[in-house]
């Protein structure tokens, strides 16, 4: 027994020294980008400091409980930001919601000609690396199907990584939100609200995740979050101690993805991940300007929402750049919940079966 124990203690101190190293790099990271006042900074300062460490050879990563509280931390600070007032605007969501279906589906079919056309990919494993979020079905499904699991993983990543970084700067070089530190978020919340909050998101979060809602520990957060806010039961908003390292968070989650992969895989496929991230914007685009020509939207509202990127992503983004999140949150999740029962359909009638991709 106190063999185990010996070769056991090892391994625990291991891990613990990657977790605190992988928190470390992504303080630094997210840290530095602050101090130059980068838009966004505390999340891509860290998703890059950690996906750069990953990829010289560091194994980066969070486990899963410290991933579920900074989860529930982001939507706690998201629900926060709700108003009677953004709730009575949910009336002028499906409308745009369904112009996502349609641009989803595009841009997904966009992408899969160019992989097939350009790179030679198959029809399956195009579709799969063309469809926007949902990375861990899409994942599952790959695998199932036996398709290009390490080419689709690096194309759907890379998309979060350009997006995570560029969507800020894109909204800052056009004088969409301003160049500085985080905005002023409202009054922080008391102890005894905190409290309140924390129970709530807890109770949400468990209650969705035995439906298997997607991104249960997020958006059961930020649901109960939302209803005590939304309702006037409650006021204020997270305090900095937890704000800001939620942030940085998040950027550590999305670099320990990236890192993971190794850098010749990456380089391998990452013509195929720029191309094809190219045509899914320029899809993209084309209904995003389709909208703002048509209704009162704000453009700044509608890049975080129409960016297809992780949903996690453009949620903390909406936070941190001011976006509505309530408008943010529903066109995600659509997007989500859209590309999960629609995907296997399409990959179903329009890939190649499993017997073919043996051939």
């Amino acid at each position: 027994m106190s063999e185990n124990t010996t070769l056991a203690a090892p391994s625990l101190r291991s891990k613990t020294l990657n977790v605190l190293e992988t928190i470390a790099i992504g303080a630094a990271g997210g840290g530095l980008s602050y101090w130059a006042q980068l838009p966004g900074g505390l999340i891509t300062g860290a998703m890059v400091a950690v996906a750069a460490a990953g990829l010289a050879g560091r194994k980066m990563g969070l486990p899963p409980p410290l991933s579920h509280i900074v989860l529930m931390a982001l939507g706690v600070s998201l629900g926060s930001m709700v108003s009677p007032q953004m709730i009575h605007n949910l009336s002028s969501y499906p409308v745009t919601i369904g112009l996502l279906a349609v641009a989803t589906f595009c841009a997904t079919f966009g992408s899969s000609i160019y992989l097939q056309r350009v790179h030679g990919w198959d029809r399956t494993s195009a579709l799969l690396a063309g469809s926007p979020g949902a990375l861990s079905q899409i994942i599952m499904l790959a695998t199932e199907r036996k398709a290009n699991v390490p080419g689709i993983a690096v194309v759907q990543i890379m998309r979060v990584i350009i997006l995570t970084s560029a969507v800020p700067l894109l909204l800052a070089a056009t004088g969409m939100m301003a160049h500085g530190p985080l905005p002023s978020r409202g009054p922080e919340a008391t102890p005894l609200v905190l409290l309140e909050l924390s129970a709530v998101a807890i109770a949400a979060s468990l209650l969705l995740r035995l439906i298997n809602f997607p991104a249960s520990w997020m958006f059961g957060a930020m649901l109960g979050s939302s209803v005590l806010h939304g309702s006037g039961l409650v006021e204020g908003t997270l305090p900095q101690w937890a704000y800001l390292p939620a942030l940085v968070g998040i950027g550590t989650l999305i670099g320990s993805r990236f890192g993971a992969i190794k850098a010749r895989t990456i380089l391998s496929y990452l013509g195929a991940a720029l191309g094809s991230f190219a045509v899914a914007i320029a899809i993209s685009a084309v209904f995003v300007v389709g909208i703002i020509l048509t209704t009162p939207v704000r453009l700044a509202d509608l890049v975080v929402a129409f960016s297809p990127g992780a949903m996690d992503a453009m949620m903390a983004l909406a936070l941190t750049l001011h976006i509505d999140p309530v408008f943010v949150g529903a066109h995600h999740l659509s997007r989500f919940i859209y590309v999960s029962i629609v995907t296997p359909g399409i990959v179903h009638w329009f890939g190649r079966s499993p017997d073919d991709l043996d051939d």
